[in-house]
């Protein structure tokens, strides 16, 4: 039986108007941009449209995979030749997009291999997705279209399944084959999230990535915490968000209960690029949401 949203309209908007993040992000990408400032201004631009951040802008770089977001006061600058994720999520009452490209800092095109293989992994999933095909046959698209450039997927990152306030929902999709008897279902929404390497093809857990979440409703006992709550519900979020001292001080009181995100490190130190779009599961195709 079919799954779609019942507000789908929402679910697109929430799509476009996180597409148009991610390409802010990658147009800020520039020699001494501080990371700060990039995060800040896909954020900002998110709330102006009217949604609100589905998570923290990740701005990985190099042989970081995933899940880092800068701290509050960060000076970091990006820097020639860096290899910058942009990953952006945007919501509209839970109806949450999430997408990502990848940009070479100073446009010398080193890597624009590493690039390519990504989004290339990224098309090829999309094309294998349909009501009823198997999620294995999309991971065996993602794998085959990275490996055709000599480069590896990342064996332990996957593509995930979205439900409202519900990033990642339970049903992962793999970018190599052979590690799921899943298959999709029509109106699904799910994440196509290939990362390319030059690397070993997995991770490690990094520093913390200034990435928080709540495993549950802390309850009404402290208002501040209710409040923080509200906001953010079980999304993740970031100290750059918490800006009233109350706050501040409920989460300091409470840091050690939340869930914290490690920055994912390449184990070899290789360089990584990510590539990911929404989609809409229909009976005989997807439907791109944050394309383009």
């Amino acid at each position: 039986m079919a799954r779609y949203p019942p507000d789908l309209d929402r679910w697109r908007e929430a799509a476009r108007i996180a597409g148009k993040a991610r390409e802010l992000g990658l147009r800020l990408a520039v020699p001494g941009a501080r990371l700060a400032d990039v995060a800040e201004a896909i954020e900002a631009f998110i709330r102006s449209e009217g949604a609100a951040p589905a998570f923290p802008a990740n701005l990985s770089r190099n042989d970081e995979a995933a899940h880092f977001t800068p701290a509050p006061g960060d000076t970091v600058t990006l820097q020639d030749g860096d290899l910058l994720k942009v990953d952006v999520g945007a919501h509209l009452d839970g109806a949450i997009a999430d997408t990502a490209d990848s940009v070479e800092v100073g446009g010398t095109h080193r890597h624009d291999h590493l690039i390519r293989a990504a989004r290339e992994g990224r098309a090829a999933g999309i094309a294998r997705v349909r009501a009823g095909g198997r999620v294995d046959d999309v991971s065996r698209a993602i794998a085959e279209a990275i490996r055709a450039r000599g480069l590896k997927p990342i064996v332990d990152l996957t593509g995930h399944s979205i439900e409202r306030y519900l990033l990642h929902a339970g049903k992962s999709i793999p970018n190599v084959p052979g590690m799921s008897a899943e298959t999709l279902e029509e109106g699904e929404v799910i994440a196509i999230e290939p990362f390319a390497t030059n690397g070993m093809g997995s991770i490690g857990n990094g520093p913390f990535g200034n990435i928080l979440r709540f495993r549950n409703d802390p309850g009404g006992s402290d208002p501040a915490l209710a409040a923080m709550f509200a906001r953010f519900r079980t999304l993740p979020f970031t100290a750059r968000w918490v800006v009233a001292p109350e706050e501040k001080a409920a989460l300091e009181r409470v840091r050690r209960k939340l869930q914290s995100y490690p920055v994912f490190v390449e184990r070899g130190h290789g360089l990584v690029a990510q590539a990911e779009h929404t989609v809409l599961v229909g009976p005989t195709g997807a439907e791109v949401l944050s394309g383009p």
